[in-house]
């Protein structure tokens, strides 16, 4: 029984180390895949665009005909009645008009022949189709930037963990080592104490790594839309795929008329032009074609609309011309408000287009700062592992202080964590620097 209950068990532990291994690691790829389809900042941007097109069909309906139909029933109390004098006696009597119940029944119809104000409605209308088109646009590389700069951090810090963890597993041996050591009276008690010090403070900063390491996967999902209680794995071997990457700058110059945000504000331009030849069309006449049909029944009881009641109609065609002349200054106020909207876009337009510039340099500069650094930041990691190892060497045979060990340890481990902080500045620098090309969606197919 003993033995079945073990075998099971040991059945158990290997499809549960099976199923961890079945679980696909989150590439890069499939994180921006996934936040294109599940972010809530671009579903928002989604339903932008649709409330945009109904804006549309809404100015759009101005230019078509407007049908109304309008239909009341009356029941009148008391009668109305009419004063007139006889001519004949020179008194004067009353006259009944209508009946106890009226109802009127009514269908209007209106277009626009011209109206300068309807015409220029319609141009921005199918302008603003586009701007809530580059906006969701924008949107898009935002939440593309924002989710691979979290998951190359996830990535660093979960590197700086494997760091701590091998330093732990040094300090371990050593403690072991100076424990053995002070039980034979050939190290001190401040030696071992110093190696418990040193032990406890890497435990702590484990323990911190850890958590923002917990931080920054919820900030990763949350970046995809996500739900922050799905577990998600990433590749073990991230690091070293950054590490023998091609780290060529494969730049094609800067190019603002390609921007998102540039595009954005040109949109916003052309619709706040047309917004202000709307204004300055409100000077214009406008002429309008009506026409109307109407049904009238009377009756002292509740038939209307029978053979029974007095039921008699009209019709009419109207042909209306509308000329502006004065409102008060109204017109020019708002004509005015719209050069200032204008000016405030083009300086707008000014300064984004040099912030661009700017973020464009700033790339192309970390990018090459940080290739250099990389470059620096191995050579040390790697003349800091032959110094500790041949100090911790040296401290075997008596020839090298404890001092001198646990000072290249932590040489070695500041070494590797500015290797590691110098690959993620690159990944960051090189992000920025494909987004400032417009190029940003590149990496939903890397």
């Amino acid at each position: 029984m003993k033995s079945k209950h073990f075998l099971s068990v040991f059945l158990l532990f290997i499809l549960s180390i099976g199923s961890v291994w079945a679980q696909d690691s989150l590439t890069l790829r499939a994180a921006l895949n996934y936040a294109i389809e599940n972010s809530e900042v671009l579903e928002k941007a989604r339903l932008e665009i649709v409330g945009g097109q109904h804006k549309v069909a809404e100015v759009k309906a101005g230019a078509l005909p407007q049908i109304d139909v309008t239909s009341s029933a009356t029941y009148n109390l008391l009668i109305p009645q009419f004063v007139f004098p006889d001519p004949a006696t020179g008194e004067f009597t009353t006259i009944t008009i209508g009946q106890n119940w009226q109802a009127v029944t009514q269908v209007q119809l209106n277009q626009e022949i011209f109206n300068q104000s309807v015409f220029t409605g319609l141009k921005a209308a199918r302008s603003s189709e586009e701007y809530y088109r580059l906006s969701a646009e924008l949107s898009e590389e935002n939440v593309i930037q924002q989710v691979a700069a979290a998951y190359y951090q996830v990535i660093i810090n979960k590197e700086q963990l494997k760091v701590i963890d091998a330093n732990l597993d040094r300090t371990e041996k050593l403690l072991a080592m100076v424990n053995s050591q002070f039980d034979l009276g050939l190290a001190k008690k401040i030696d071992l104490d110093r190696v418990n010090v040193n032990k406890s403070n890497l435990v702590a900063q484990r323990q911190e790594l850890e958590t923002a390491i917990t931080q920054q996967h919820n900030l990763l999902k949350y970046y995809m839309g996500m739900p922050v209680s799905e577990k998600i794995q990433l590749p073990y071997n991230a690091v070293s795929e950054l590490e023998h990457e091609a780290m060529q700058l494969n730049n094609d110059g800067f190019n603002l008329e390609r921007l998102a945000q540039f595009k954005v504000l040109k949109s916003q331009e052309t619709l706040l032009q047309h917004q202000r030849k709307a204004n300055l069309a409100e000077y214009y006449p406008s002429l309008s074609l009506g026409a109307n049909y109407m049904l009238n029944t009377q009756s002292d009881k509740f038939n209307l609309y029978t053979r029974n009641a007095l039921n008699f109609d009209m019709s009419a065609i109207t042909l209306s011309l509308r000329i502006p002349i004065f409102d008060g200054f109204a017109r020019r106020s708002r004509v005015r408000q719209s050069n200032v909207e204008l000016q405030k876009i083009h300086q707008d337009i000014r300064n984004t287009s040099n912030s661009l510039k700017m973020s464009y340099d700033n790339a192309n500069n970390q990018l090459k700062t940080s290739l250099t650094t990389i470059r620096t930041q191995e050579e040390n990691k790697k003349l800091a592992e032959e110094v500790f190892y041949s100090t911790q060497n040296n401290y075997k045979n008596g020839l090298a202080s404890l001092t001198d060990l646990l000072t290249s340890e932590t040489d070695l481990v500041a070494a590797q964590n500015s290797y590691n902080e110098a690959l993620l500045k690159y990944k960051v620098a090189q992000i920025e620097l494909i987004k400032s090309n417009g190029n940003i969606k590149s990496l939903l197919t890397e």
